[in-house]
């Protein structure tokens, strides 16, 4: 019964089409008498969370990272050591510089790997963009260097084998990036998410 967020539609301008989406989606939630929302999306995140106010749609939103991090401090889910794999974490624009979440994705990715967390440059608050906010992730870069391709080469920079995300806009940039500068042989682009359920997988069998 839900529909996007309507994100998009107000970064690409189309504001009648978000208030739509928005307010049906509210009625929606309400009518099912929806408290919380777990999203695994920056981007609905950020607009469930402090754009939907404004249409009275109040909701506790807690992003996928937040959730895991918590039941790994309660001890309610136990992954295995991901071993020797060299580890880098992007930080989404929305869940870092928009609503200060840096903490909570390194958490979850220090209890499954067994190496230090390879920091870039860029990161936190002076993280880069993947390129695929305020609606580029539909359009096409025709003049100069891809943004994601940018962020993959610092990626390459810290020698890390995967390159860990929260959000699903990066995730797909930098899939297509990796592919592009031809490193899917040494670089993995994969959710948080990705990692601790590969882990758990393990955990369970041994």
């Amino acid at each position: 019964e839900e529909t996007c967020c309507g994100e998009p539609a107000r970064r690409l301008g189309n504001e009648y089409l978000f208030q739509m989406q928005a307010m049906k989606n509210i009625e929606m939630l309400k009518g099912y008498n929806v408290k919380k929302i777990v999203t695994a999306c920056p981007h609905c995140f950020n607009t469930l969370k402090n754009e939907y106010p404004q249409f009275d749609g109040e909701f506790e939103v807690i992003h996928h990272t937040e959730l895991i991090a918590d039941l790994l401090k309660q001890g309610k889910i136990k992954p295995s050591p991901l071993g020797d794999g060299k580890l880098t974490y992007h930080d989404s624009c929305y869940l870092g510089r928009h609503n200060d979440i840096y903490n909570q994705p390194r958490q979850v990715l220090s209890s499954i790997s067994q190496s230090k967390l390879l920091e870039m440059k860029r990161s936190r608050r002076n993280g880069f963009c993947c390129g695929g906010g305020g609606g580029r992730y539909w359009m096409e870069e025709r003049i100069g260097q891809r943004i994601s391709e940018m962020r993959i080469d610092q990626v390459v920079e810290t020698g890390a084998g995967v390159v860990a995300t929260a959000c699903p806009y990066c995730l797909q940039m930098f899939e297509d990036a990796i592919k592009a500068k031809e490193v899917e042989e040494s670089l993995k682009a994969l959710d948080i998410a990705e990692l601790l359920a590969t882990q758990l997988e393990k955990g369970s069998t041994e």
